[in-house]
């Protein structure tokens, strides 16, 4: 199989099937890491969409340096951030609570009000700390690659990780009974 940075190269060179897998491989992630940030699928849609576009223009100039998803993560970061600061998240469009085989109605309504609560504290923190816990927790990065993707260094991510759970666990506190 072919290695994304490989199929980046092609882009740079031309080839429009190499971005169509590179879209296909990737746009998923990149969509549940824009709603995450931005709890609005329609927006986490036009990041996505904007996303690859500026992959897209940028292909020729494209260095397999680093891994193609940090690439990937920085540009989504930056759009992100730089939507959010002009407009403030409306919260539609949320996922419901999925019901696990086996639980009960109230179970289900209780999980879907700790999710609620979890993306409502999530949405207060300041966006520099929700784009690390969404790329932590959500999408899985290790400290280096989220660093390489917001543009800082390891240590900076670790003290904003630890600000943004400080305010999670305060801001959470009376619903978890701390």
């Amino acid at each position: 199989m072919t290695s994304d940075e490989e199929l980046m190269l092609a882009v740079g060179q031309g080839d429009l099937a190499a971005f169509g897998e590179i879209v296909s491989r990737h746009q998923a992630a990149a969509w549940n890491a824009a709603y995450r940030f931005l709890s609005d699928a329609a927006e986490a849609e036009d990041i996505v969409q904007q996303a690859f576009l500026n992959l897209l223009e940028a292909a020729d100039r494209y260095e397999a340096s680093a891994k193609f998803t940090t690439y990937l993560y920085r540009i989504v970061t930056r759009l992100c951030i730089d939507r959010s600061r002009k407009k403030q998240p409306v919260y539609t469009d949320d996922l419901p609570a999925r019901a696990t085989p086996g639980s009960s109605p109230a179970e289900a309504a209780e999980r879907g009000e700790r999710d609620e609560a979890v993306r409502a504290a999530l949405a207060r923190l300041p966006d520099r700390q929700r784009m690390v816990v969404v790329l932590r927790y959500y999408e899985g990065l290790s400290g280096s690659e989220i660093a390489a993707a917001m543009g800082t260094s390891v240590k900076a991510i670790e003290r904003l990780l630890a600000r943004a759970r400080m305010g999670l666990e305060q801001d959470l506190a009376g619903f978890f009974g701390k």
